[in-house]
């Protein structure tokens, strides 16, 4: 019987709530604090209709330490969730500190000034949060997050040596929009728009945007144009398995979308840095992001599913071997149980069952952890259980 915080109140933030709010013997006591309190409350209202739990809302920004450390004190929760933006991962990690509270977030910390994502700045914790005694499991959605999990499985289970290692994330829906972002824009677009990256034999290799482009075939979906991204969980994947020569990330992509992300890049719209507009600072990727449609009002006419899974290749007792896991996930039935399109639901639910490995001390430690670092067993029967089952092929053919 425990209690959370849970630090953010959009798409991810709303199926984490509501997936514990669902479980009262883990989740106790549970608070959704927010910038903007009236997303919390609307979160909070619709759980009580559902679970008639009463959730508590709290205004708090999460870049300010002491508000934070005040905000946490009053509520004493024994994890604190980080579901709103990766600017906020190091003030957040600050006050789990001065607090003592274990940690747990989706996505690695990013600097505003920046588009670069790693986990250097967060594994630089590691030291303190094992002399408070505390955890911080770091990047438990599902890319990061079950990728990590699915990872370990395969070397716990079927391989002695992973050596190829490819992650594969496919939305196959539509949403009816022109154009937009499944998770927040201002993030996504980031992401997306700087140089891709893989790991090959010991080295980081980078690559232009879009440079790389594969047809891959996805369960129930069918073939997709799957371009080569940097994304953080390849760093410490090949750091946790060091017997890895290649691992690379693959993302799907219309024509259409790319278009219009072209146009966005060439009228200036992604950019990060201020400019001036009629005296005041702007930054032109956070005003686009206001202009575009809201993630997490995606979900009631999304159509199709995502598909995102490991394909491996390796050696088990001296013979090679191949390996796909996957999951599929239908936005329909994501935004049936919870108002939110399937991107929300695959990184809320696997956030939501993190925080319950921690509570029940299922996952356990000082210090600061990604989650291949666990026992994945218990996670994957809980993946299942709580709605994102996934499937595996053993020694069959993969077309990386």
């Amino acid at each position: 019987m425990s209690k959370v915080l849970i630090i953010g109140a959009g798409g991810v933030a709303r199926v984490a709530a509501f997936k514990m709010a669902s479980q009262k013997r883990t989740f106790k006591e549970i608070m959704i604090a927010s910038r903007t309190k009236s997303k919390c409350v609307v979160i909070a209202k619709d759980i009580e209709k559902k679970y008639n739990r009463k959730i508590k809302t709290r205004a708090i920004d999460a870049e300010d330490i002491p508000a934070l450390v005040k905000l946490i004190k009053s509520f004493k929760p024994d994890l604190v969730v980080h579901l709103a933006l990766p600017y906020q991962d190091l003030t957040i990690m600050e006050a789990c500190l001065q607090t003592k509270t274990n940690y747990l977030d989706t996505a690695n910390y990013e600097p505003k000034d920046e588009a670069k994502f790693e986990y250097s700045w967060q594994w630089a914790y590691q030291e303190r949060f094992n002399e408070a005694g505390i955890m911080a499991v770091l990047g438990c959605g599902f890319d990061p997050g079950v990728t990590g999990v699915f990872t370990k499985y395969a070397a716990k289970h079927y391989f002695d040596e992973i050596q190829y290692l490819d992650i594969v994330d496919c939305n196959g829906g539509d949403h009816g929009k022109a154009f937009a972002t499944n998770f927040n824009p201002e993030i996504n677009i980031r992401e997306i728009t700087q140089n891709g990256r893989y790991y090959k034999n010991g080295k980081w290799i980078e690559t232009e945007p879009f440079e790389i482009k594969k047809k891959l075939t996805y369960p129930n979906i069918g073939k997709r144009d799957s371009y080569l991204l940097y994304h953080e969980e390849l760093e410490s994947l090949v750091k946790n398995f060091p017997t890895i020569k290649q691992a690379r990330f693959w993302m799907t992509f219309g024509q259409e979308y790319l278009t219009h992300l072209r146009v966005i890049e060439n009228i200036g719209m992604s950019r990060i840095d201020p400019i001036k507009y009629k005296g005041v600072e702007i930054v032109p990727l956070q005003f686009l992001k206001e202009v575009l449609p809201d993630p997490g009002e995606l979900g009631e006419n999304y159509s199709g599913e995502t598909s995102i899974g490991c394909r491996i290749k390796g050696k088990k007792d001296g013979k090679k071997k191949t390996y796909y896991i996957w999951n599929n996930c239908s936005h329909q039935s994501a935004y049936d149980e919870t108002g939110a399109q399937g991107v929300s639901y695959t990184t809320g639910v696997p956030a939501m069952i993190g925080a319950k490995m921690i509570l029940q001390k299922k996952w356990k430690g000082k210090g600061v952890y990604n989650v291949e670092e666990f026992n994945p067993d218990p996670f994957l029967n809980d993946l299942t259980k709580y709605g994102l089952p996934w499937q595996e092929k053993i020694n069959g053919k993969l077309e990386l």
